[in-house]
Formats: structure tokens, sequence, C-alpha cells
């Protein structure tokens, strides 16, 4: 991605080297799992919304940044300031205000208004703050583990949690939650499914501007794609499990959701995301 020299966002937060509380807000173990069940690349814990305040806990330590490090902050808020231009056009197209999220940066534990977590769930979108979490350690993880690497690959991913941010200022996340007591955890997990995929439905939507904008570069396309297909519930499962539990499945397979990306990215419109009226997934 031609991201050097563009505007950064100031919608971030640099909280990397600080020290977290152990605690929960309004939560205990049981908000821990759901976390990480939720949360897994992509998540959106709005089950753990509460009316706490953020309360920052954390006690600056003697963290130093290395050269690369820097420049991948440096391309996260690239990222954020490209989601914030694309989607405050696309909201005042409907009429809308959009408000910016917050991107927080951290190493290893954060608290958030959701409850606090460790880098190990993986990037989230928290309601409750309105705010982005992300260790920036996770684009080694990225390239490592799930084996899709490239700038663009984690572009995506916080393109992704940028849409969960759109789907909660839309109100549609708070009406799925609202299904939750309502249903067994496999009929809501499919409303969940739904929820995530049209998530990477807005990413693709946002990095078709970004392509509009000639920002692309050549392999990028696919890079978001092979990070989309990597954090698939099926191959997420069967390497972690040796099998596959559809009944289980909160995020999509991996056709699922490079499907759900390409087709924002050819559509780039709001309406045509509409995951949850549709019987093919």
């Amino acid at each position: 991605m031609k991201w050097k020299g563009r505007r950064e966002s100031s919608n971030v937060q640099d909280r990397r080297g600080m020290r977290s509380s152990k605690g929960m807000v309004g939560g205990g173990i049981g908000t821990i799992i759901l976390f990480l069940v939720i949360a897994l690349l992509g998540g959106d814990p709005t089950s753990l919304i509460n009316n706490s305040s953020f309360i920052d806990s954390g006690a600056p330590s003697q963290y130093v940044e290395s050269k690369e490090e820097s420049e991948l902050a440096d391309f996260a808020s690239v990222v954020l300031a490209e989601t914030e231009t694309v989607w405050s056009d696309l909201f005042e197209q409907e009429n809308l205000e959009y408000q910016y999220p917050t991107l927080v940066l951290y190493t290893d534990s954060v608290q958030s208004a959701c409850g606090s977590a460790t880098s190990a769930v993986g990037p989230f979108y928290c309601p409750g703050d309105n705010s982005v979490y992300i260790d920036l350690s996770f684009y080694d993880e990225l390239k490592q583990n799930f084996k899709a690497p490239g700038d663009f690959a984690f572009a995506y991913v916080i393109a992704h949690e940028v849409g969960h941010h759109v789907q909660n200022q839309l109100g549609i996340s708070e009406q799925v939650m609202a299904l939750r007591n309502k249903m067994s955890e496999a009929e809501f997990n499919t409303y969940m499914v739904r929820l995530e995929l049209q998530a990477d439905y807005f990413a693709g939507v946002w990095a078709h501007y970004v392509e509009r904008a000639n920002l692309l570069e050549r392999g990028d396309f696919q890079e978001a794609l092979n990070a989309a297909s990597a954090v698939g519930d099926d191959k997420i499962q069967s390497e972690a499990w040796g099998y596959v539990v559809p009944d289980k499945f909160t995020h999509g397979t991996s056709e699922q959701r490079m499907r759900w990306f390409n087709k924002g990215f050819e559509s780039g419109n709001i309406k045509d995301g509409d995951t949850f009226n549709t019987s093919d997934l």
C-alpha cells in the first residue's frame, strides 16, 4: 500500500509499555472466556458492554520502540486515517454523521470499557468506548503463524475492526446482541457469523476506495484475501483441534470471509452488505 507521506490519524492512543490491571470491568473469568471466543481476530465483544467508565490503572514502563515497530505504528495510523475519510464520505451520502473510532496501541495486555484482555485475543473492537485495540506484534503473528504476510494483510485486520465500529454506529451490533438471550448458543452463533462477515464486507468497501485513490500496490488485494482466508473458523478449528464444528463457528469459513471481503471490494457501497437477509453466505 502506498502510504508514506499520507495523513496520519489524530485518533490514535498509544498505551504501549503501560501495565494494565488484572481485574475485569464488570466481569470475571467468564468474561475473559467470552473475549477469547468472540474477539479472536475481528471479534466484536459487544456482550461485554457495561456502563463502567474506563479507568487507566497502568503506569508507564521503560518501553523502547524499534524502528520497525515505529514504522508499523505510523502505517496503522495512516490506515485509520484512510478509514476516516472513506466512512465519513459514505455516511454523509446517507445523511449520517460518522463518529471516528480511536485506535489503541498496546503491548501484552490492556484495559478497555469491555474488560481487560491480553494480546492473545488478537485485535478487537470495544463498542463500550468506540475503540479498536491492537498489539502491533500481531503483524508478525499474521506473517508467521497465519502465513498471511504483507502490509495490506494488516490493513485488512484494522479495516475489519473499523467495520465493527461502522456496525455499532448504524445500530446493527446492538440489534444482534439483543438476540443473545433469546436463542441457543448455536443459533446465536449463526448471527455472530453474519455480523463478522458484514465486517469483512465493510473492510472490502474500504479497500474499494483505497484502490480508487490509486493507493494499492501489486499484490495488496491478494494479501488481504490471504489474511481473510487464514482466519476462517474452519481453518482455525482444523489446525487447533484436527476437526471442524460448524455449530461453534462465530466468524465464518475461510471461503465466506474471502467472498464477502471481495463483494465489498467490488461494490463499494453500504447497502449491498446485508448479510442478515441472504441465504447465500
